[in-house]
């Protein structure tokens, strides 16, 4: 696969289906996560970035937290952002999508005024997230049966 795809802010309910689409066959399909934990009430007021191939076809997506949302998950530190959900499709991985959708959510994160990024990364995907400056910290801890770190990136 090499075609060519565009990461944007979600827009409406079809983009939001899609970004859930995504969410679905990674999380639910690929890695067993039960959909009650995959999808939850912080949907209703994150940002979703959605990047999709040009014949509309969604490729990944990811979410941003913020203001109060995000506070429970950093700290309570409410200038801190929370990047999660991130998924890249299966047949899509290796064309640099993870990457630029950490780069919109960051983008997305700055242009509300906050001045970092905390995520909870899967211990196989730390190097992934170290690559694009994300620096782990505290123990590892479980999500969903899988294990965790936090990182943070200031912005």
């Amino acid at each position: 696969m090499s075609e060519a795809y565009a990461v944007r802010e979600a827009v409406g309910e079809a983009d939001l289906e899609a970004c859930f689409a995504v969410r679905r066959a990674v999380f639910v399909e690929e890695q067993g996560v039960p959909a009650e934990l995959e999808y939850d009430a912080y949907d209703a007021t994150a940002v979703h970035v959605l990047a999709v191939r040009a014949d509309g076809l969604p490729l990944g997506t990811g979410r941003l937290l913020h203001g109060a949302d995000a506070a429970g998950k950093t700290g309570g530190d409410a200038s801190v952002g929370s990047l999660g959900r991130l998924a890249v499709a299966g047949a899509a991985r290796g064309l640099g999508i993870g990457a630029a959708l950490v780069r919109a959510i960051e983008d997305a994160a700055r242009e509300r005024g906050l001045t970092a990024v905390d995520l909870h990364a899967q211990t196989r995907a730390l190097g992934f997230y170290e690559r694009l400056g994300y620096a782990a910290y505290g123990g590892e801890f479980p999500d969903a049966g899988i294990p965790h770190r936090a990182m943070r990136r200031a912005l």
